[in-house]
Formats: C-alpha cells, structure tokens, sequence
C-alpha cells in the first residue's frame, strides 16, 4: 500500500481475489473474508480443537492429502464433494472429531483468496465469528491492512464487504491510527445500515439465496453472529494454525 500523507497506517478493502494484484502490498496483513462460509468454517474448526488447517487451491490437492491419511474438505458451488470428510458448512467442524487434527479444505471462493494473497507479509482469517478478537489483534499488529473479500467467484459478494465494513467500524472505533481507503469508507456506511439485522439485511443477496435453496438458513444465521470465538488463524509454513489473541 502506498504510504499515507498523514503518517498513519492503512485500512483498504479489495472486493475480489481478480482485483487482488492492484491492491497488493506484501508489507501488509491481508484479512481473508468469505462469511458464508468458508472462513466461518475455520473459525469453527480451530474453535474445536483443530491443529492445523491447510488451505489448498484445487479438488486434486485435496485429494492428494486425504489419499496421505489427512482429514479433508472440499466444496464447489456451496455443494459438498463426495469423498471428502466436510464440505464447508460450519456445523460439520464441531465436535471431538476435528480435536488435535490437521485438515486440508479446498473451496470455490476462501481458499482461492489465500493463494492469491500467499506472499502477503501475515494473512488471518476473519468471519462474524470472531469479529472482535480479530479487530483487537489487527490493532496490536500496527500494520497496514487490506481487507480480502473472497466475493462469489471473482464477483463482488454482499456478505464479504458487509464483514468488511464491521471490521472497518471496529478498529476505528478503537483507535484513530488509521486512514480509510475509499472502499472501506463506502463499507463502512454500508455496515451501518445492515448493523442492527444483518440477516434482514441480506435477504435478497446472491449467495444468501443460494444457500437458502439448498437448505442451509441454519448456517447463514450462525455465520452472522458476531463474537463466537476468539481464535486467530493465521498462515504459517502453507498451513493455518491458531494464535491466542493478544489482549491490549
């Protein structure tokens, strides 16, 4: 990012992993964000015990992992894959069978966003889920930060910005260290419109309806509410791992 006017640190926002490479900077921390529900999933699976999570890019990549013994996820168009142990939805990762285990997940649009983010200086893992512990930690870094919406296949998503702009609202609710780039200025209002009912708020989004056919308002609802957990996961080494947050 480039170095602000005012000597204080950056908050941006990209709405896609396509538009990545403009907003690159590998001095900065990169929030990966895809709410519904891939990074709702490995908040959920560090929350239960997980050891590692190992994001990869493709369905044969994971394949390739479960054929070493690993547990797996695989996921394309919201389905779960056949012959993999989870799909994405949040639900399947709780419990004592994802305690101590190293998962490897791939999914259309969160895993994408990591690998296109993978020379950033620290990616993490944001969802409602942990919105507060994660905004409490970004603080204590001092760092840039861009913002990651993994969005639907390359297009912008509702959901993703709508994390976004909680994020954005949190930290600057916290300190004045920050200058906003214009789209986490424009994130932020939006949040404030869709803040007091986000579910309301995104009832006719493209993504919302899709789950919603195929059944799945038990997950949106759970992936919207904030504060679930406290897990940190950060990339390390190629694989995801937990960081006790850091209290100020």
């Amino acid at each position: 990012m480039e170095q602000s006017l005012t000597g204080k640190m950056k908050i941006d926002a990209c709405f896609s992993p396509h538009l990545y490479p403009i907003y690159r900077d590998d001095a900065s921390i990169v929030v990966i964000i895809d709410v519904l529900r891939a990074t709702s999933a490995i908040c959920t699976a560090f929350h239960h015990g997980a050891e590692k999570i190992i994001p990869v890019a493709t369905v044969e990549e994971a394949m390739e992992y479960k054929k070493k013994g690993y547990l797996t996820g695989a996921e394309r168009d919201a389905v779960p894959l056949n012959g993999f142990d989870f799909g994405n939805s949040p639900f399947s990762y709780m419990g004592e069978n994802v305690k101590g285990k190293t998962i490897a997940i791939t999914t259309t649009n969160g895993t994408q966003a990591i690998h296109a983010a993978k020379d950033a200086y620290k990616i993490v893992i944001g969802s409602f889920l942990n919105l507060t512990a994660l905004t409490q930690w970004l603080i204590n870094e001092k760092r840039d930060i861009l913002l990651l919406c993994s969005g639907w296949k390359n297009k912008f998503n509702l959901e993703d910005a709508l994390f976004a702009g909680a994020v954005t609202e949190e930290i600057l609710s916290a300190t004045s260290n920050y200058k906003l780039g214009d789209a986490c200025l424009a994130l932020k209002y939006l949040y404030a419109m869709a803040k007091d009912n986000p579910y309301k708020f995104l009832n006719y989004s493209s993504h919302k309806e899709r789950l919603a056919r195929l059944n799945l308002k038990k997950d949106i609802k759970y992936c919207l509410t904030p504060d679930q957990t406290n897990v940190i996961p950060v990339l390390k080494d190629g694989a995801l791992v937990n960081l006790a947050p850091v209290v100020a």
